[in-house]
């Protein structure tokens, strides 16, 4: 069981969660607890249940066993005098709103300007006013380094670029609990820097929670307070970075770093 401290209470809880796609299981009884402001990395080989951990957490993938907790609230259940009873969709998009995520493809719509990106969210899910919505939108950009490309569209963006307007995206509905999925993996690796870097900083100066899935294991230990090594749907270890990345316990851990850091 994967867990934080009593006296860090968890911000997301998932209990038992498991989804499987045909004979194949993705996630196998998954206990994963995410603290207020604390930020853990996970990662894994290709395959072992990182992004669908991700898309569960959010509520893009519906488990089809276990519990998920967010800010107290269950996701795709509700709390009645005769215990947990099945919720619908409509009361899962009311609690996964303390949740963002940032994909590893931008997602951006191309016919809009990155102030116009960012600014849907905020008229469209807060109701705010159009001026009310471009401030803001456009003191997000600037947060990520493009307070100078707020008029262009995605294609006269570098990919870098790109997904930083989808990191300000996500923050736009101020989220309790952020998630990366690996949002390097598709740049060219001149850009990785510059959007790992603001990752980075989000992580030294927010008090949001994260949830970072990243190949990048120096990243990781730069910026997480804990690192899940995934397997096979499952945490086959956790713990501090200095553990898990320097001196990891369990034999897949040390073959999957093995290979990592030979490329």
């Amino acid at each position: 069981m994967t867990s934080v401290p009593e006296t860090s209470p968890a911000l997301m809880a998932m209990r038992g969660v498991s989804k499987s796609y045909g004979e194949r299981k993705i996630l196998d009884g998954i206990d994963l607890d995410v603290a207020a402001r604390e930020k853990v990395a996970i990662i894994g080989p290709s395959g072992s249940g990182k992004t669908t951990i991700l898309r569960v957490a959010i509520g893009l993938v519906k488990p089809d066993q276990g519990t998920i907790r967010i800010d107290g609230d269950y996701l795709w259940h509700e709390t009645t005098p005769a215990g947990l009873r099945p919720a619908g969709e409509r009361h899962a998009r009311r609690v996964r709103r303390a949740v963002g995520i940032v994909f590893q493809q931008f997602n951006l719509f191309p016919h809009m300007t990155a102030l116009e990106n960012v600014r849907e969210p905020l008229v469209h899910a807060l109701g705010l006013s159009r001026a009310e919505s471009d401030a803001r939108a456009a003191e997000l950009l600037g947060q990520v380094g493009l307070k100078d490309h707020l008029g262009k569209h995605p294609a006269q963006l570098s990919g870098g670029q790109q997904q930083r307007v989808a990191i300000a995206r996500s923050l736009a509905l101020r989220p309790k609990i952020m998630l990366f999925d690996e949002v390097t993996s598709a740049l060219d690796p001149e850009l990785v820097g510059e959007v790992l870097r603001v990752v980075r900083e989000l992580a030294h100066a927010s008090d949001m929670s994260m949830l970072v899935v990243t190949h990048e294991m120096a990243f990781a230990a730069d910026i997480a307070d804990r690192v899940l090594m995934f397997d096979h749907g499952r945490i086959v270890e956790e713990g501090p970075p200095a553990q898990v990345l320097k001196a990891p316990e369990n034999p897949r851990t040390r073959q999957f770093l093995r290979a990592v850091l030979e490329r």
